[in-house]
């Protein structure tokens, strides 16, 4: 599957800003070095000697937000040579002043060093939890039986790479399965509940005959994840797909989600599915819900979005029009499927900027070659 997920962010994208562990932007990398410059050209190219010395005190300090602690001192270094160098005339500083120069790039040298270490930590952090995510929700081929598959994942809290939305497509012996759906909170504490939702999917696609106990199963897992858990009211929406071994027909159910967009030639309508409670409030009667069964054309592909789309506003308090964006969208770029998510986070975040939830977008393309 051609996976645009948290990890990496796409087209270079961090959340987090430099102030919250991302990498400093390049004007604050190179600010030191063009002071520096600055203040000794500016020295060399005027008449009188100008009272701009002090500004070399700043560099250091400034070193220490982009620079290891070697550069630092290097940088620090240089300033207090540049304060011997007669023909500069920098103030002409005296003893004290010195002394409060190199104390201060002693102290830049020690915080750049801390610094260092704590990224070196952070880090060693972020990538532990690309494995972690990696784990929980690994990305998939291309194609998974009959069905080509591209996703989005996008999380909420800045700074992390998991949250409250998952989604997974997997072939059994009863066809290709999907599973997309948001549990209770997001971020991090939504954590665990995705991963036994996931490992209780993925262990249904193989063992249970119909969709019907397939959401039963996911269910159960959250009434038993319940009676552990601190806020009783445990609870995830889902939607839960199963295509047929030729990928003309998939059979449909939704537990609380929003239901998938069917997107036909230049149509999209919203696949008419009876509602099934949300997962997780105990009414595990396989017998009560309904799958609804849709036919499907070559060319067809299945939209499914979480609520952080379908729910995100505008600054005027309304909400995103997903169908309407989907058929404008749908058709650009040749109409790939496979650049449809990215297309639509990118128009998502243009028209709604203040995006709080997780977002999720999956893209479901019978295959050609299967259809043939």
């Amino acid at each position: 599957m051609r996976w645009v997920s948290a990890l990496p962010p796409r087209r270079g994208e961090d959340r987090r800003s430099w102030l919250s562990g991302a990498p400093p932007p390049r004007w604050v990398r190179v600010l030191p070095p063009v002071l520096l410059v600055g203040i000794c050209a500016a020295t060399l190219i005027s008449d009188e000697p100008l009272e701009i010395g002090f500004l070399l005190g700043a560099i250091p300090p400034l070193a220490v937000l982009s620079y290891g602690p070697l550069a630092t001192a290097l940088l620090g270094g240089v300033v207090i040579a540049l304060l011997h160098i007669p023909a500069l005339q920098l103030d002409r500083p005296g003893d004290a002043d010195l002394l409060t120069i190199v104390f201060v790039a002693v102290l830049s040298v020690f915080v750049s060093f801390v610094r260092s270490r704590r990224d070196a930590q952070l880090d060693l952090e972020r990538t532990v939890a690309e494995a972690a995510q990696r784990a929980l929700a690994p990305p998939l081929p291309d194609r998974v039986g009959a069905v080509r598959c591209t996703g989005l994942y996008r999380a909420a809290q800045r700074g992390t790479l998991v949250g409250g939305d998952f989604f997974d497509v997997r072939d059994g012996p009863f066809g290709v399965r999907v599973v997309t759906g948001d549990v209770q909170g997001h971020g991090l504490s939504a954590v665990s509940t995705v991963a036994s939702l996931l490992g209780a999917f993925r262990e249904a696609v193989l063992d249970q005959p119909d969709l019907a106990s397939v959401a039963r199963r996911l269910d159960r897992r959250l009434l038993v994840d319940s009676a552990d858990a601190r806020h009783a009211e445990l609870f995830a929406t889902a939607a839960l797909l199963e295509f047929s071994a030729d990928a003309r027909e998939v059979r449909v159910v939704v537990c609380g989600n929003p239901p998938p967009l069917l997107l036909r030639g230049a149509r999209v309508t919203e696949v008419e599915v009876a509602p099934w409670t949300p997962l997780g409030l105990g009414l595990s009667d396989a017998g009560a819900i309904e799958a609804c069964a849709v036919s499907l054309r070559p060319g067809d592909r299945l939209f499914l979005a979480s609520d952080g789309v379908v729910e995100a506003r505008d600054a005027g308090g309304a909400f995103y029009p997903l169908a309407d964006r989907l058929a404008v969208l749908a058709d650009a770029d040749g109409g790939d499927p496979a650049l449809l998510p990215g297309r639509v986070w990118d128009d998502l975040v243009r028209l709604c900027p203040d995006v709080e939830d997780d977002v999720t977008m999956l893209v479901l393309t019978p295959s050609p070659h299967a259809m043939a």
